[in-house]
C-alpha cells in the first residue's frame, strides 16, 4: 500500500477551492435516529446553517463478558458509521468507557474499522482498547 497520493487525488486537491462553512463534531446521543430520512433532513438544516459535519462521536461500553452484548454494542456503533458516511464525515470517533474481554472486542471493532474505511471514514478509538495494525 502506497503512502503517496495518486495523481489524479493531487489534482483534485490542488483545484479544490475554500467554502464558507464551519465544521462541527456531532454526538451520536444527539441524533434522534440513523434513518435516512432523518439523517437527510439533518444535512440540509446543517447546510443551510453553515455547518459541515467533520466527526461523528459515539461512546461504546463493552463492559459485559458476553459475545453477543459485544455484537450488540458493535452493531449499535456500526450504525453509526453508516450514519456517518450518510452525513460525510471524515471520522468516527469511538470513546470507549470499559472492554470487559479484550480478545471479544477486538476483533469486532477491527471489522468495524474496516467497515469505516470502505465508507471513506477513519474510525478513531479513545479509550482503554487500540486497533491492532
Amino acid at each position: 500500500m502506497s503512502t503517496t497520493s495518486s495523481p489524479e487525488l493531487e489534482s483534485t486537491i490542488e483545484r479544490c477551492r475554500p467554502a464558507d462553512v464551519t465544521p462541527v463534531a456531532l454526538e451520536a446521543e444527539t441524533l434522534e435516529s440513523t434513518a435516512p430520512e432523518y439523517l437527510r433532513d439533518l444535512k440540509r438544516e446543517l447546510a443551510a446553517e453553515g455547518l459541515s459535519p467533520s466527526d461523528l462521536r459515539v461512546r461504546a461500553c463493552f463492559d459485559e463478558d458476553c459475545s453477543l452484548a459485544t455484537q450488540d454494542e458493535i452493531d449499535r456503533v456500526r450504525s453509526y458509521v453508516r450514519a456517518g458516511a450518510f452525513l460525510g464525515v471524515g471520522t468516527v470517533s469511538v470513546v470507549v468507557e470499559e472492554v470487559a474481554d479484550e480478545r471479544k472486542v477486538q476483533p469486532a471493532l477491527a471489522a468495524c474499522a474496516e467497515r469505516a474505511e470502505r465508507e471513506g471514514i477513519v474510525l478513531d478509538l479513545e479509550g482503554p482498547i487500540a486497533l491492532e495494525h
